[in-house]
């Protein structure tokens, strides 16, 4: 359990560290939102950050629907050996 929230909270801040060191911009969103600064604007400030954003949140749902799975299908020890378990010998 501790491992799992460890690891999330390692992949979320990645996200975040690399969110504003990426460009992820079409081109043609990168040239409006340039002419736009260029005239004065502040459009395009947030924009490659939203992007970033957005881009994390399927990482994390695929996160979560994966921990969600560990934790319902993680066998729980019984202290019941394989043998036993088979032979139905409780």
């Amino acid at each position: 359990m501790k491992f799992f929230k460890t690891l999330s909270i390692t992949i979320f801040a990645l996200i975040l560290i690399s969110a504003t060191a990426s460009q992820a911009q079409c081109p043609m969103c990168k040239a409006s939102v340039e002419s736009n600064l260029k005239e004065g604007g502040s459009t395009g400030k947030g924009l490659n950050s939203g992007i970033m954003y957005l881009l994390a949140a399927p990482y994390l749902a695929m996160l979560g629907i994966g921990f969600l799975w560990y934790k319902k299908f993680k066998k729980k020890d019984t202290g019941v050996s394989v043998k036993q378990e088979r032979l139905h010998l409780n």
